[in-house]
């Protein structure tokens, strides 16, 4: 009986669609392998010496100019070409970083610069075992919980287009142009909740000089990065600072008690173990004319609408990090791809009586609430 079962199985089998899968897992298999090598190629420089170089190089060349081995980059660089990230000239048997490459893969200036992502990933390979654990018991895993190399890989990954967008389009487009009017000439008071390594926050105040901004975070080393990043950058304290504290309990403006003219959440409402909460403080914490700027991954409300490329990641990461550092923390778990009518109820349920989406881009909905 058993080996007529597994007889009709196989006879249902549709070869073709068998194949064209197996040729996806091979797709993956070879991403994911891959994976690993963009990031020791950025770790180690690669990319840079072959933009450095700017002509077609021979394996030796490229170890004798980085310090490393040159049959492990002979090797490096045939799965370099194989993937499409370098090109190989086989009567030379050099290989060519094309510039278009490199705005991707060695110039953190520009604004498709990809390699942070990367970055991230790897945290996630060292990280299988919590989210393993995340998963068999729902305990969820904090965001200070995982490899430093996501955190790093962030600040890489979203610095593109936050610096593309954020002044150019982002804050224009709230409340009518009044905001970036607000920041510009008026003294505008703003807080940067969940601010990470503070990329968002530096941009802003590098932008809007005459304005004060504060960024805030609940996870101390990454409050310890930004202020190094501040500092870098030449920011005074007087135009930028950062302090540790949560969604739901930072104060006010200094002693005055002053509240903010814009608070802007980037990339992480929907982390949060109280968003509602968050929502609701911010309302408190916002003067009566002032806008809250939710900065959110691009995403249908429908789950079936998210199933492209884009989707596709922002899922694994919700899957790996959004989803168990809200449920670490007893929250709804959103995800991040709740989706424009999960973060409407959000900030509603806080109280705002206004939302609506003020623009967006290919990876993001920037939604404004007001008061």
């Amino acid at each position: 009986m058993e080996n007529n079962l597994n007889s009709q199985s196989q006879n249902s089998i549709d070869q073709k669609k068998l194949q064209n899968f197996m040729e996806v897992i091979l797709s993956d298999l070879g991403g994911a392998y891959s994976a690993v090598l963009v990031y020791i190629g950025d770790k180690l420089g690669l990319y840079k010496a072959m933009k450095d170089a700017g002509r077609p190089i021979t394996s030796q060349e490229l170890a004798d100019v980085t310090g490393t081995s040159e049959r492990n980059i002979r090797e490096w660089l045939a799965n370099q070409a194989a993937g499409g990230y370098v090109i190989y000239d086989a009567e030379s048997q050099r290989y060519m970083l094309p510039p278009e490459n490199a705005l991707a893969l060695a110039d953190e200036n520009s604004l498709v610069y990809s390699v942070g992502a990367f970055q991230g990933t790897m945290s996630y390979f060292k990280d299988a075992p919590k989210i393993m654990e995340a998963f068999r018991t729902g305990r969820g895993l904090l965001w200070s919980e995982h490899d430093p190399d996501l955190f790093i890989g962030t600040e890489r990954f979203f610095k593109p287009g936050y610096s593309a967008n954020l002044v150019s389009s982002w804050i224009p487009s709230l409340d009518n142009g009044r905001v970036e009017e607000k920041l510009k000439n008026e003294k505008a008071v703003v807080a940067d909740i969940g601010c990470g390594h503070g990329i968002s926050t530096i941009i802003m105040a590098k932008a809007y000089p005459n304005s004060k901004f504060i960024g805030f975070d609940n996870h101390p080393a990454s409050i310890e990065r930004a202020k190094e990043l501040a500092k870098e950058e030449g920011l005074g304290k007087d135009q930028i600072s950062f302090e540790v504290s949560s969604a739901t309990d930072y104060p006010l403006y200094s002693n005055a008690n002053k509240h903010y003219d814009l608070i802007a959440f980037f990339d992480c409402l929907h982390d949060l173990g109280d968003p509602v909460g968050a929502a609701s403080h911010a309302l408190k914490s916002l003067k009566r004319d002032g806008t809250v700027m939710i900065v959110e991954p691009f995403a249908n409300d429908r789950v079936e609408d998210n199933f492209n490329p884009l989707g596709r990641l922002f899922y694994a990461a919700s899957a790996m990090a959004c989803v168990p550092g809200s449920m670490a923390c007893n929250g709804p778990a959103l995800g991040a791809q709740a989706g424009e009518t999960k973060i409407r109820e959000v900030v509603m349920a806080g109280g705002f009586k206004q939302f609506r989406r003020a623009t967006e881009t290919q990876f993001n909905i920037i939604y404004e609430a007001r008061p």
